[in-house]
């Protein structure tokens, strides 16, 4: 990590502010050269002009030197906050080059912060994931993650099984007397708890990965109850053709809008029927692929036209389906005759009218997830802890079968699952605890 890096720090377009950050070794060197000054205080702000390699100026900014170690990444850090664009950002980029730094590689000042021992990787995932969340309550949650509580709460576990570990290979190598006698049950005890907890943190981050992503909802039904009408409702705007013909929507428009705090990805799907049209066949497979997709499902039924075969199967399709469903009989401000043999808790409405009960029932229930727990979104991380969960688990039946050398494999791969994220695993962690239990002299 010898070399200097350099990237635009703020959002690529058109804005008040473009900062570029420049970390390494020659950070300070290139540039006093671009702003021909001899020296900048540490942590204060400086207003100076930017020249290039033929000495004609290229913005005024506003420059901040961090020295090192007291930098993100910890190394010297150089700020150089433009006036916004796209044109100056990159002719400062382009002078950075020719001076001798080179472009930083995605992620690679959070790399080096992690490497420099200024931040955990685990701390690393939480800022993206506070970058990309698309609502208060996941903004919430992972801001609580990046003060330490997920890290500590993995920390805990992989402890748990280090500790474990010495313990089971001291009976493996060493006599069995300077061992607790209830050692089996506080393993077995241990290994059930942190299984669980690491599954929760798979299950329960699965469950709210719509906080992060936006949830996706999918506007499902028969041709022609007023899928299409639903969404320009919703999104305040005619997105969606509408008219009476069955079969209008024959692929699936995918729009977002916010709801609250809230983001929301909604889908308007093709009617689903039995259908000779090539093209409408297409549209109904697109149409049930969007129903597994969906976190959210709002089944569409129309009031002023009878139950019939083809809403037996909208009916049949959606009960197969473990998604939150919101059940709509569409078109009260016409006459009703539709029966209700389902027995549903139908939201009634007029997707042409007032659907402010529909966006009530809608927010309630997505302010409803627990701002408590843990969330994630890294399929590393997530992937880790459910490998992490499944070892653990393997590990306690092979203790009740006596097969020590298989337990401990197995707790190996769990605690190199959580190391990744937590603190490296060193064989000496093992050593420590392996004699911190025996006897005094001994």
């Amino acid at each position: 990590m010898s070399d200097t890096i350099a990237a635009v720090a703020t959002a690529h377009g058109v804005g008040s502010i473009s900062i570029v950050r420049l970390s390494g070794e020659q950070a300070l060197k290139f540039a006093l050269k671009l702003i021909k000054k001899k020296c900048l205080i540490p942590r204060q702000a400086t207003f100076a002009k930017l020249f290039n390699q033929k000495n004609e100026i290229i913005d005024e900014a506003i420059v901040i030197y961090f020295k090192a170690p007291f930098s993100f990444t910890g190394e010297d850090i150089v700020e150089f906050q433009t006036h916004g664009g796209f044109s100056v950002s990159e002719i400062l980029l382009e002078e950075l080059v020719y001076l001798g730094a080179r472009l930083a590689l995605a992620g690679e000042f959070s790399k080096r912060a992690c490497l420099n021992g200024k931040m955990t990787p685990l701390k690393a995932l939480s800022i993206q994931d506070l970058i990309l969340s698309k609502s208060a309550l996941a903004a919430k949650i992972i801001a609580r993650n990046m003060q330490g509580s997920l890290g500590k709460l993995l920390e805990k576990i992989r402890k748990d099984l280090v500790k474990t570990l010495a313990f089971v290979e001291t009976s493996i190598d060493y006599a069995e007397d300077d061992l607790p006698i209830d050692l089996l049950n506080q393993i077995h005890t241990m290994c059930e708890e942190n299984s669980k907890i690491l599954k929760e943190i798979y299950t329960l981050s699965q469950s709210k990965k719509g906080l992060i992503e936006g949830f996706k909802i999918a506007i499902v039904g028969k041709p022609n109850v007023g899928k299409s009408s639903l969404l320009n409702a919703l999104l305040s705007y005619e997105r969606a053709i509408v008219s009476d013909i069955a079969g209008t929507t024959r692929d699936t428009i995918e729009e977002s809008f916010k709801l609250g705090t809230h983001l929301l990805r909604i889908v308007d799907t093709a009617g689903i029927r039995e259908s000779k049209d090539i093209i409408e066949q297409r549209g109904v497979e697109l149409s049930k692929k969007s129903l597994e997709d969906a976190d959210l499902i709002l089944a569409v039924f129309d009031a002023s036209r009878k139950e019939d075969e083809e809403d037996e199967k909208i009916f049949d399709l959606l009960e197969k389906s473990d998604k939150k469903i919101f059940w709509i009989l569409n078109k009260n401000d016409l006459e009703n005759v539709f029966e209700n043999t389902q027995k549903k808790d139908f939201i009634n409405l007029s997707a042409c009218g007032d659907i402010a009960l529909l966006k009530k029932q809608l927010q309630a229930y997505l302010d409803s997830f627990d701002s408590e727990g843990i969330m994630v979104s890294s399929l590393d991380l997530l992937n880790a802890c459910k490998i992490a969960s499944e070892a653990i688990l393997r590990s306690k039946e092979l203790l009740r079968e006596n097969s020590l050398e298989l337990f401990a494999f197995e707790l190996n791969l769990a605690i190199k699952e959580l190391a990744r994220f937590t603190k490296d695993f060193q064989r000496n962690e093992i050593l420590d605890e392996m004699f911190s239990n025996f006897c005094l002299g001994k």
